[in-house]
This record gives structure tokens, sequence and C-alpha cells, in this order.
């Protein structure tokens, strides 16, 4: 027999004035949340009332029905309601749309308002944005949407961004195949296709965090921060034709320039006019180039110039300032500590007196037909040119023409030739980066095993090195004169050549033929280079009798700290390639070489790490197979990392790695110090190894700020509004 199936009678509607309606005490809600009740009033005063009220009757002690409602479920829109008609917006009469539920019903009040709050679903994230695109479709602009749905514009520009990623990925969204954070990351590249390329790429792996996915979008880009980019201007950049990348969900550092080869030709476009423009101080030579080595003017002699005297204002500045300066100094003297804003004013006249401090240089009119500069980028993206070198085929020789009349006149002459008198005409040369990053591994010749370093990466590490020991050697004069005196013991007692002077000692300045470009900024360079100008200063170069008489006053200390100095230029510890012919080195003369390395580097207490030595992606990691890449990482980080970037291609895991080494003070096994060597290996593997998670098992976390910010009612719900 068929079961009778029981008809459903729903609660009638009927509009009630506004002045019989009352808040209920049977509401569950207590907690203020979502959209307050000012602009839910401004939306309903928009767009009018979308959801009726849940009201009851309100009865007597003895049960009758006495004509007022009370509301169980909808007392926030009531609120709403109220602030309209005391702003006199809304009569007291007008009808409000409301479900009544009979006073005798067995369902509770509370189970209705609980009911009501707990049956809503909120609309997915995908469904936000792909209404917003709607809304924006249908002509809405961003600032009116953002204005309805009370955010702020960015949040819409951020939904809209989201909803512009490619159809596949959102979908995959939808389906819960990806989390939010992994979309967000999608939206910096907006070429679909590269999108789906980089999905495919990494949907099957370990590792697909939010910042592995930006970085494969754009890998082939450069930063706005780079200082190609700085010393161009992104607006210029973008003048030219070129695309910026942004990144509306994290800082970017003003984005990603897409097109690399672009940004190079406007650099040296703007660097060939810098160098124009210098051409009319009357140089003989400029050489224009984005990186110059470290030594770049070795063997050239560099001109001495003066300061651009200063005129009676500026003379008069400086001597108000420094007047200013002292005072200050003598009134907090002796404080331990100066007040912060007296310590921000001898800050900003520091600055202000080497502003007028550093004035242009001035050189001999007929020098400078001589010399050249070097026009170039320094590593903040400012442009740097250095003036006043000479090299040596333009050096003046004194050539003596004896005329008909029996008299002797001397001309300065260069050795092609020329008279030097007068201005030449300026060559420039503009000059790429020559460093081949990766030459010497091809991507496909990794096959696991550990084969030796390459020679010229060798080359380069060990270039390091010398420059680091000639910094420590100078710095340390008993180990200099011990190194010394090895040099003299082991030539007196070791050799039987004849000699042509009292001593043979002397110290060859070796230029450093292999070398990475960040070589001429590190800060053993510079620490060499300044020890190396202060000592210039002082020595009168000019005069042996002068030089003499200035050697033999200084003091002991100051005899053996410029000893040490001297005989650091002649350091050699670098990796050459042994020739088998008997030209350059031999075998066992490069291993006594490097050992002899070892020695001194042990003596001066050299740290590579602390002189600022980093495996970078150009300077080492991309120019080693992968299986060195994980030697490296593991060695610093422990297997579970390593394990973490194995399936990486190439370039991918060098990136990485440099972000995971950074810090870590690994060092390659030549830039090791042999007596650290035994302690190096007993810490191998002992990095904290890294838990195996897939990223798709993490679970949900808070939605961001972009997408819970004020959204009407508590639950975000697009349909809230009311």
């Amino acid at each position: 027999m068929t079961k009778a199936v029981q008809k459903i009678t729903l609660s009638p509607s009927r509009d009630i004035p506004f002045e019989k309606l009352v808040l209920s005490q049977s509401n569950v809600r207590r907690i203020k949340a979502g959209v307050s009740v000012d602009e839910l009033a401004e939306d309903i005063a928009r767009r009018g009332l979308l959801q009726g009220l849940n009201v009851r009757p309100v009865v007597d002690a003895d049960g009758v029905e006495t004509g007022m409602f009370e509301i169980p479920a909808g007392g926030r829109r009531f609120q709403a309601l109220a602030v309209l008609v005391k702003q006199k917006r809304l009569a007291k009469t007008a009808p409000i749309p409301c479900i009544v539920r009979d006073a005798a019903s067995e369902i509770l009040a509370e189970d209705d308002s609980l009911a009501e709050n707990m049956q809503r679903v909120a609309l997915h994230p995908l469904d936000q944005f792909r209404a917003f695109v709607a809304l924006r479709e249908k002509g809405q602009s961003e600032e009116a949407i953002a204005a309805a749905f009370f955010v702020a514009p960015q949040i819409v520009k951020q939904r809209l961004k989201l909803a512009s990623v490619a159809p596949a990925l959102l979908a995959v969204y939808g389906e819960d195949g990806m989390t939010l954070e992994q979309l967000m990351a999608f939206t910096v590249n907006p070429d679909h296709e590269r999108q789906l390329q980089v999905w495919d790429a990494i949907s099957s792996s370990w590792n697909k965090e939010p910042f592995q996915i930006r970085r494969m979008l754009t890998e082939a880009s450069v930063r706005a921060s780079d200082r190609r980019a700085v010393f161009v201007g992104v607006e210029a950049y973008e003048a030219a034709g070129g695309t910026i990348l942004r990144d509306l969900f994290q800082g970017d550092d003003g984005g990603w320039l897409e097109d690399p080869a672009l940004l190079d030709r406007l650099v040296a476009q703007k660097l060939q006019a810098e160098a124009e423009a210098i051409t009319t101080e009357g140089w003989k030579w400029i050489e224009v180039s984005i990186d110059l080595p470290y030594g770049y003017g070795h063997a050239m002699r560099g001109l001495k110039g003066e300061p651009t005297p200063m005129t009676d204002s500026e003379g008069a500045d400086h001597a108000r300032l420094l007047a200013e300066y002292r005072a200050l100094e003598l009134e907090y003297d002796g404080q331990d500590e100066l007040p912060d804003d007296i310590d921000a004013r001898l800050a900003d006249l520091e600055t202000a007196m080497e502003s007028l401090d550093a004035r242009p240089l001035v050189f001999d009119p007929m020098e400078v037909a001589q010399a050249g500069a070097f026009v170039t980028l320094d590593r903040d993206g400012k442009l740097a040119v250095y003036r006043g070198y000479i090299r040596p085929e333009d050096e003046r020789r004194e050539q003596v023409d004896v005329g008909g009349d029996g008299l002797a006149s001397i001309e300065g002459q260069g050795s092609d030739g020329e008279q030097t008198l007068g201005v030449h005409g300026v060559g420039t040369i503009i000059t790429s980066n020559g460093q081949l990053l990766g030459a010497d591994l091809p991507e496909d010749e990794d096959d696991g095993v550990l084969k030796p370093l390459p020679e010229r990466l060798l080359m380069e590490l060990t270039a390091h090195r010398t420059l680091a020991l000639r910094e420590a050697v100078g710095r340390s004069p008993d180990v200099a004169l011990t190194l010394l005196l090895l040099k003299l013991v082991t030539d007196t007692f070791r050799t039987s050549g004849a000699s042509g002077s009292c001593v043979e000692v002397s110290v060859r300045h070796l230029y450093l033929s292999a070398q990475s470009p960040d070589l001429k900024d590190s800060a053993v360079a510079k620490a060499v280079d300044a020890r190396h100008a202060a000592w210039e200063a002082d020595l009168p170069l000019g005069d042996d009798a002068a030089l003499w008489g200035f050697l033999t006053e200084l003091d002991q200390t100051s005899r053996l700290s410029l000893l040490a100095h001297c005989l650091s230029f002649g350091i050699n510890a670098l990796h050459e390639k042994v020739n088998p012919y008997g030209a350059g080195i031999s075998s066992s003369g490069l291993t006594r070489r490097m050992a002899q390395a070892d020695i001194v580097a042990h003596a001066t207490g050299l740290d590579m790490v602390a002189a600022g030595w980093e495996p970078t992606v150009d300077g080492y990691l991309n120019r080693v197979p992968k299986v060195r890449i994980l030697e490296a990482v593991r060695d610093a980080k422990g297997e579970g990392t390593a394990q973490l970037l194995d399936h990486l291609k190439k370039g991918e895991m060098a990136t990485e790695a440099e972000r995971l080494l950074k810090g870590s003070g690994w060092l390659p096994e030549v830039l090791r110090r042999a007596d650290l060597v035994a302690l190096d290996a007993g810490a191998e593997g002992q990095g904290a190894p890294v838990a195996d998670v897939e990223s798709d098992q993490v679970e949900n976390i808070d939605l961001p700020a972009f997408l819970t910010a004020d959204l009407p009612e508590e639950n975000g719900s697009m349909m809230a509004a009311e």
C-alpha cells in the first residue's frame, strides 16, 4: 500500500508597517560581524531589500496577538531599516516584506534564527571573481563596484585579476586542485599559454610553492630593481614599447621587465650618449662598458687631478656647516649617547659637507690629450665615470729635434708618433659583458657523476681567493715578513742563477686574467684599493732620492705595513691550466703553489665567507652540473632539502639553491682552508632535513584580506547585503 506523501505548507508572506516590528530576544546572533549596520543601510537604500524578514506575532499573557511582530531572523536588516527611518529616508509606516510564522508553531524562534545563519552557503571565491567580472562587463567601473560592496578599489582589482587566469587553471582551482595562494601566483604573467606550461611542469612535482610559480613565470624577465632598469628608468623602458609584469598580491619591487634585449639596448644607447657628452672634455679615448673588471686600469698610469676650486659661496657654506658641526660636537662631548635629533643633524651636516667636497677633478690639458676615461654603471644603477688613465702606448716620449739653427727643441709624442699637443679624436667602444655564463657546462652533460670543476671556473674562484689573500697579507706584516724570508731562503738555497743586483727580490703585480664581473665590487677589492690609495697619497713617487728619505724616516711599524702591502701584490694563488710542454706552470709547480697558498691562508686566518664570497647563480651554481648543486645544498642544509630540488631543471635548481645557501657559509672545496677540511667533512649531512609534504595535502587556511575585506554579512556571501 502506497504511503501518502505529506503536503508541506509554507509560511505566508505579507507587508507589515515598520512601526509594527520589534527585535526579538530569541535572535541567536550576539556578535557583530561583516558589514556594519550603517553600510548595510546604504546598500538597502541603493538596491532595496533583497530578502524579507522572518517574524512572529507578539502575544500577551493570555496568548492573544497584540498586533506587533518580533523578528527572530533578520535583526541586522531591521536595524539598518531603523537607521533609514531615523534619517527620515524611510517612513515609519513603510511596508516591510516579511515571512510570518504562526504563533502556535512547534518550531522555536531560536531554531529559525539559527537555521537562517547556518544553512546558508557562502559563495566559492571563484564565483565572486566571476561575478565581479560580470558587473564590469555590464558597464560598472572598478570604483563603482568597490563602492557598492564597501571594499577598496584595490580589492576589486585583485579579484578581477584572479578571474583573468587561464580558464583551465580556474577550473582546477574550482575543483580544489590548487590553493588560492597558487592561483594568486599565476596572475603575475597574463600569458595563458605560459601559465599552463608552468602548471604542467609543477602539477606532479613535490614543490608547488607560490614563489616557484612566480619565479618560473618571470624567469626570462628583469626585475625593476636591477641596476640596468634603475639606470634607464622604467618610464623610458615603457615609452620604448617595453612591458612590465606586476604582482597585485605581494611586493614586487616595481615588477619585472619582460624585454631584456630592449633594456640592454636602451642601457647601451644611454651610456653611449653619456660618453659622447664627455668627449667635449678632450680625452683621447673613452671606453664604454656595462661591467668593468677588477683591475681595469692595470698597467695604465692614473692622472692626479686637482678638485675644482670652491666658489666664494660654496666656501662660505662649507665654513658655516663645519662651524655648526664642531659646535655640536663640543656641546655634546663626553655623552655616551647623542639625542636622536642631534645625531640626525650631524649626519645631515656630514652629507652636506661631503657634497661640497665631492667636486669634479681638473686635469692638465696636455695630459688629457693622452689619456682616456671609462664610462660604466655602478652597483646601484648610477652612471660611473673614471677619468684620467694613460695607456702605456700613449705615454709621451722625449724626442730631440736639432733644427737648422743648431738649437734643440723637445716635443712630446706618443708611441704612435702623433703629436700629443691638442685633442685627439675620441674612439668610443661599447662592449657587453664578456662573461659567458654556463659556457663550460651544457645543460645535457649532467650524468650524475661528480666531475672536476671547469678550468675557467677554477681560475675565477682562485682569483677571488688570490685577491682575498692579498688583502689578508697586506694587513699582516708578520706573515708578509715570513713569506718574504721564505722567498729569500728558497732563492738562496735552491737556485744558482747569476744576479745583476745585490738582491733579486721583486714583486710583479699579477693581473687576474680570469675573474667574475662582481670581483671589482667585492669588499676585499675595495679594502685593497683603499689601502693602496692611502699609501700612494703619502709616497713621493716621482723622485728616488725623496722616496729613499721617506722610507728611512718611517717608523718600524709603518715600514712593516708598507712591506706587507707591497708584497701582497705578488700573491698568486690562481689555479692555472698546466702546460705539459714547458711553457707556463707545471703540474708540480701548481701543486706547490696551491699548497703554499693554504699555508698563507692558515697563517692570516683567511675566511672566504667573511671575505664576502657566496655561491650565486652567476658566480658558481649555473656553472656546475646538477650533481654539484645538490652536493652543496646537501652539505649546507641536509639530505631532505636536497631531495626537494632534485626534480628541478638546471636553471630552476640553481636559483632555488642560491636562496637556500645564502648565509649558510658553504664554500666549494677549492675555497676551503686545508686545515679546516676535516672539520667541514665532519659537518657533512648535519643540515636539518625537510619533511616531504605534498603541497595539496596542506590544510585549508583562512582567506587573505582581499577576499575577506568587509564583504556583506559575516560569511562573505555576495547575497548577504540585505
